[in-house]
């Protein structure tokens, strides 16, 4: 069974309402076919963001229970989106929630852990850490306690 996908809508241009109904986009694996709901170590379970890097859109978001964050690379922001990666290992506290943007010319990953508090999960410290790309346009994963 497929994945439940998150949904994408375009904004007007004052932001405060949706030109469009939403839309589920699909994430699909190297086959182009879609991530199944038990593929838990890559489907979408929440915590969405979407950025635009070269020229593509990279969509990344939390597996939920398996902590890991994942993204996927797509030709427009309503997908389909390829599944490409890890952007980032688990953390302390599990949670993966997450953004990413550039300034000044790097690209910067902002999350959050549990690691000040010793894994009390509601205790969380933001964190920031620089995020690359290979030659490729693939994020490199980001080990957080290296």
């Amino acid at each position: 069974m497929p994945a439940i996908g998150p949904r994408v809508a375009e904004l007007t241009d004052d932001l405060l309402s949706f030109k469009s109904e939403p839309k589920e986009i699909s994430i699909v694996d190297k086959d182009g076919k879609p991530l199944t709901a038990g593929d838990t170590d890559r489907r979408y379970f929440e915590g969405p963001w979407m950025h635009k890097y070269n020229g593509k859109y990279y969509f990344s978001y939390s597996t939920g229970d398996t902590h890991f964050l994942c993204y996927a690379i797509g030709n427009n922001p309503f997908g389909p989106f390829r599944y490409a990666g890890r952007v980032l290992e688990p953390v302390v506290g599990w949670t993966s929630h997450h953004s990413i943007c550039e300034f000044n010319g790097k690209w910067y990953l902002f999350y959050h852990d549990s690691s000040l508090s010793k894994g009390i999960t509601h205790l969380r410290s933001v964190k920031v850490t620089e995020l690359t790309y290979d030659k490729d346009g693939r994020i490199q994963v980001i080990n957080p306690y290296l």
